[in-house]
């Protein structure tokens, strides 16, 4: 067994099965629907799909991060293990929880002067943030020590590619991100926007495309043209979707068709509750390792 521990926050958005078969510990965000608190447990609170159809039947949502006092009491039951710790935030583009990490750690290393406490901007988001923690449980079943791990997040880790699309722009209106005359324009033209996450973090609309089929294809092609080896790439590719698993299905098809070495390997994950309440029902987001972001 290696001295340290891997960590992140449910908003990596992989199956609770999948960190436990990877040895991936996290903590949990938070939410709301309807007034009422829950924790973003990955599902088991609220089952995704119950949650994304109340979503569609205009129950308003509301998320908070971790606070410090939560991070205090996490960290701690691994300390006192004599663990030490690599743990990766949810972007700062997205979220101030990486401060509320930070000033956790900040607290806990005079306390346990012998451990060694890591807090890493992942600058990554949903199955895309999965996509690094999986990554790094490969490097650190290998072999690898804690201090070798941090390096390699902070060197490779804006090589995880991005790119998803949203069918509906209410839930972006709702969160600003998207103006409500540009947001009814575009929904009477059935326009889907094309986004990624770039190099700061950050949610960026990249394309504005028309249709569904035309919004897949395009994502499609971006991982064309930024894999690792182009359309030789073999390492791994997962996607993860908003109640609309039909089409994460098209999509995942596509790319195993575009890339024949990702035949049937491409994995399928559900949006969390935190990320799916700023995005909505009908997101689907595509991850993959390629071309550093610089923009």
């Amino acid at each position: 067994m290696s001295d340290y521990i891997l960590s992140c926050s449910s908003t990596a958005d992989l199956s609770e099965q999948h960190f436990n078969k990877r040895d991936i510990k996290y903590i949990c965000f938070h939410f709301e629907i309807d007034g009422v608190g829950y924790m973003d447990d990955l599902g088991k609170s609220i089952p995704f799909k119950e949650f994304y159809n109340r979503m569609a039947a205009g129950s308003m949502t509301k998320t908070s991060q971790i606070n410090v006092g939560e991070y205090l009491e996490y960290f701690e039951s691994f300390l006192k293990e004599g663990k030490d710790i690599l743990h990766l935030s949810l972007s700062s583009g997205i979220s101030g929880t990486l401060n509320s990490a930070t000033i956790a750690r900040d607290q806990l290393v005079d306390k346990y002067p012998d451990r060694k406490i890591y807090v890493v901007d992942s600058l990554a988001a949903s199955a895309g943030y999965g996509l690094v923690m999986d990554k790094l449980a490969d490097l650190r079943d290998e072999g690898k020590s804690i201090d070798e791990l941090y390096k390699w997040t902070v060197e490779h880790r804006l090589e995880c590619q991005h790119w998803f699309f949203v069918s509906d722009l209410h839930y972006l209106v709702r969160g600003g991100r998207v103006s409500k005359v540009a947001g009814a324009i575009g929904n009477v033209l059935n326009i889907c926007p094309l986004m990624n996450v770039d190099y700061q973090g950050r949610l960026i609309v990249r394309a504005k495309v028309r249709g569904k089929n035309a919004v897949m294809k395009a994502q499609v092609e971006k991982m064309v043209e930024l894999a690792e080896n182009g359309t030789d790439y073999d390492g791994e590719c997962f996607i993860s979707n908003s109640d609309c698993y039909d089409d994460a299905r098209a999509v995942a098809d596509m790319i195993e068709d575009k890339f024949p070495k990702l035949k049937g390997r491409v994995k399928i994950y559900d949006i969390g509750t935190t990320i799916g309440s700023h995005t909505g029902p009908g997101t689907v987001a595509l991850f993959f390792w390629g071309s550093q972001r610089v923009d």
